[in-house]
C-alpha cells in the first residue's frame, strides 16, 4: 500500500486501517513527511523511541474501537508531554513534565499519536509566529509571509499535510488567526470547555486549548475526545447544551456595519468578505448589521487593561530572573503588567460586564456574528520591523471573543485574488454565544464546503472528505432541545406562533401526523383553536409543524396550555412520536368535526 500520497484527514485515514493498512506504516509516514520541516514549525519532533510508547498501546487493537486510531498529531509546546521538554518558545524556561497534559490524556487514549511540539511566539503572546528563538514560523503556501500566530507551528503542521490535527491554545485569536493564513479550520471552543491542567497559561482566565484540522468533521472527532471534565482543573466547566441548533437554516447572522470593518488596505480581502456574506445568504442566512463598537472596546481592555497583569503573573518568577532571555516585543508586552493595580483591575472587569450586557444584546437578533479573522497578512520582515501595531491589528476581530465568553470557528473563504499578498489564503470566523460550539462547526463545513478548495496546502480536495454528522460522539456538548408537533393557532404566522419564537423555537418542517386522528374545531376560547383526538377508526392524516424549542423553555410553554389540550405524544407519518397538542375528549364537546379537511389553515380559510 503507497502511503505516500493518502490524506491525513481522518476519514481517509480510518478508511486506511480498515484496509489494512499497519499503523506503525502510516505514523512512519507521518514522521518521513514531518523530516522536511523547512519553516520553523517544529521545536522537538519525537524520535522512534519516544513514539514507540504510543504505537505499542496500540498493537492488537481493533481499529474501530478507538475514534482516533492512529490519528498522527501535533502540540503546541506549551502543552506538556510526558517525558518530553515543554518550553513555551524559551529554551531557557523549559522543564520537563512527567505526565501528560489532561487532555493529552484523553487524545492518547482515544488512540491519537503525537508526534512533535510545535513552535510559538514565545509565551504565546503574539497572533504573527515571528516571536521565537527557534526561528520564524513560515506560511504554509509562501514563506515570505507570517503564519500567523502565537500557534504558529501547529497551523502549518497541519496545512502541509503532515499531521492530521494539532493543538493550539487561543487567548486573543492564537488559535484563529493562523488557521486562516494556512487554509485551515481553527477552532476557539467554549473557554472551560477543554481543559487547562499541563498548560503554560497565558492569561489563565480568558485562555483556552484551540484544535486546528483540515475540515469541521475532524475538529468536530477531536473536540468530542478532548472536551471532557478535569477536576483539577478550577476553571474547567461541564458542557451543557447548545439549545436549538441554527446550522441548517434558516438563521440570521451578525455582519459589522461598513464603518466597523477595516482590512488595512487589503482590497482583496473586502471581495473575499462580501462573497462570505453572499455564501451564508445562500446558506439560509439572513444578514443583520450589527455595531461592533461595544465589542472592539471590549477588545482593547485585554492588552490596554489589566489582564496583561495575568501574563505577568504566569511567568513572574522567570521575568524577573531571566529578562533577557524574554523576547523583546514579548517582554515589552509582559512588564507591562506589572504597574497594574487591583483598582484598575476591578474598574476594569466592571467595564467589561457593562460592555458584555450591550454585546450580548445582539443575541436577540442574530444566531452567530460574521467577521473576517484577520483584516490582512504582512511580510515576516514587516511584522519584524513594527512588531507592536502590526500584531494588534491581527488582532481587531479576535481579542473580544473570550473576554466575551463565545464560542468561535475560523473557517477558509478562499484565496487573495489581488495585490501584496496575491494567493494566499484567506478566511472569515463565525461567533456564537458560549457552548454553541457544534452548531457553529456545523454551520463552518456547510460553509467550506460550497467552495471548490483544497485541504491546507496540500493537493487533496475538500470534496473527496467525509462531511460533517449531525450525530453528538459521546463528550460532546449535546443539543439540549424538545420537538413539538403543532397543529393549530401555534403554526407559522398564526396567532400563537409567538409562543414559539420568542422562547427560541426553530421551525423544522412540516409534517403528517399518522392516519388515526380525527380534527375538530373547538368552541369557545379567545383564539379559535383545534383539537386532535387519536381513535381506532374513522382517522385521516392531520397536517403539522414540527418546532425545536429549548428543553429549558419547554416547561413554560406547557404550563401555557389551557383545558381541555395538552401535550402528549403524536404519532407522525412515518411512524415516529413525538411531544405535541393532544386533546381530551371531553374537549370536542360542542365542537365542529373537520377531519375530512385534515389541514387548520384551511378551516381558518373557509371560515373567512
Amino acid at each position: 500500500m503507497d502511503l505516500s500520497t493518502l490524506s491525513f484527514d481522518i476519514a481517509s485515514l480510518q478508511a486506511a486501517y480498515a484496509s489494512g493498512a499497519p499503523v506503525r506504516a502510516v505514523v512512519a509516514e507521518a514522521m518521513r513527511r514531518c523530516a522536511s520541516d523547512t519553516h520553523h514549525a517544529f521545536i522537538h519532533r519525537l524520535t522512534d523511541a519516544e513514539i514507540e510508547p504510543f504505537l505499542a498501546r496500540l498493537d492488537g487493537v481493533d481499529p474501530a474501537g478507538l475514534p482516533l486510531y492512529g490519528v498522527p498529531f501535533a502540540l503546541k509546546d506549551n502543552i506538556d508531554l510526558a517525558h518530553i521538554p515543554t518550553t513555551a518558545g524559551c529554551p531557557e524556561f523549559a522543564y520537563t513534565p512527567g505526565e501528560s497534559a489532561f487532555l493529552i490524556q484523553q487524545l492518547v487514549a482515544a488512540g491519537a499519536v503525537p508526534l512533535g511540539k510545535t513552535n510559538l511566539d514565545q509565551f504565546a503572546t503574539g497572533l504573527n509566529g515571528t516571536r521565537s528563538p527557534y526561528g520564524a514560523c513560515q506560511n504554509a503556501f509562501n514563506p515570505e509571509f507570517i503564519s500567523g500566530g502565537s500557534s504558529s507551528g501547529s497551523a502549518v503542521s497541519v496545512a502541509k499535510g503532515w499531521v492530521s490535527f494539532s493543538l493550539g491554545t487561543d487567548t486573543a485569536g492564537s488559535g484563529r488567526v493562523p488557521a486562516s493564513f494556512n487554509n485551515l479550520i481553527g477552532l476557539k471552543p467554549t473557554i472551560g470547555l477543554l481543559s487547562g491542567t499541563g498548560v503554560v497559561p497565558a492569561c489563565r482566565t480568558v485562555d483556552t486549548v484551540s484544535i486546528m484540522a483540515l475540515t469541521a468533521a475532524d475538529a468536530q472527532a477531536v473536540l468530542a475526545v478532548a472536551a471532557a471534565y478535569d477536576e483539577a482543573d478550577a476553571f474547567s466547566r461541564k458542557a451543557e447544551p447548545f439549545g436549538v441548533d441554527f446550522s441548517a437554516g434558516p438563521f440570521r447572522f451578525g455582519v459589522p456595519r461598513p464603518q466597523d470593518l477595516n482590512f488595512f488596505g487589503n482590497d482583496a480581502a473586502i471581495a473575499l468578505f462580501a462573497q462570505s456574506i453572499e455564501r451564508l445568504k445562500a446558506l439560509g442566512g439572513t444578514a443583520v448589521e450589527i455595531d461592533l463598537t461595544p465589542f472592539l472596546e471590549a477588545a482593547r481592555l485585554l492588552y490596554e487593561g489589566p489582564w496583561v497583569a495575568e501574563r505577568y503573573v504566569a511567568i513572574k518568577d522567570f521575568i524577573e530572573a531571566q529578562p533577557e532571555a524574554v523576547f523583546p516585543p514579548v517582554r515589552t508586552i509582559i512588564e507591562g503588567g506589572r504597574g497594574k493595580t487591583a483598582a484598575d483591575a476591578f474598574a476594569s472587569s466592571y467595564r467589561l460586564k457593562a460592555l458584555k450586557r450591550v454585546c450580548d444584546a445582539v443575541w436577540k437578533d442574530v444566531d452567530c456574528l460574521l467577521t473576517p479573522t484577520a483584516g490582512t497578512i504582512y511580510r515576516i520582515a514587516e511584522m519584524q520591523v513594527d512588531p507592536i501595531r502590526l500584531n494588534s491589528n491581527l488582532g481587531y476581530y479576535t481579542n473580544f471573543m473570550n473576554l466575551l465568553d463565545y464560542s468561535a470557528v475560523a473557517v477558509p473563504a478562499g484565496f487573495q485574488a489581488s495585490g501584496d499578498a496575491q494567493g494566499l489564503p484567506w478566511g472569515v470566523t463565525l461567533a456564537a454565544p458560549a457552548f454553541r460550539d457544534i452548531p457553529l462547526l456545523r454551520l463552518a463545513d456547510r460553509f467550506h464546503r460550497v467552495q471548490a478548495l483544497s485541504l491546507g496546502a496540500t493537493a487533496t480536495p475538500l470534496a473527496h472528505t467525509r462531511a460533517i454528522g449531525t450525530d453528538l460522539p459521546k463528550a460532546s456538548n449535546t443539543a439540549g432541545t424538545v420537538k413539538v408537533a403543532v397543529c393549530g393557532a401555534h403554526l407559522s404566522g398564526l396567532p400563537l406562533n409567538w409562543q414559539l419564537t420568542q422562547r427560541g423555537g426553530r421551525l423544522l418542517g412540516a409534517v403528517q401526523s399518522a392516519p388515526e386522528y380525527k380534527f375538530y374545531a373547538l368552541a369557545g376560547g379567545p383564539v379559535q383553536r383545534p383539537g386532535m383526538v387519536r381513535v381506532n377508526e374513522g382517522g385521516a392524516a392531520i397536517h403539522m409543524e414540527v418546532w425545536e424549542l429549548p428543553a429549558e423553555h419547554f416547561g413554560s410553554f406547557v404550563d401555557g396550555i389551557p383545558a381541555p389540550l395538552g401535550i402528549g405524544k403524536v404519532k407522525l407519518a412515518d411512524g415516529t412520536w413525538v411531544s405535541g397538542f393532544v386533546c381530551e375528549a371531553v374537549g370536542v364537546e360542542g365542537g365542529t368535526e373537520i377531519t375530512q379537511l385534515g389541514n387548520w389553515r384551511v378551516w381558518l380559510a373557509r371560515q373567512a
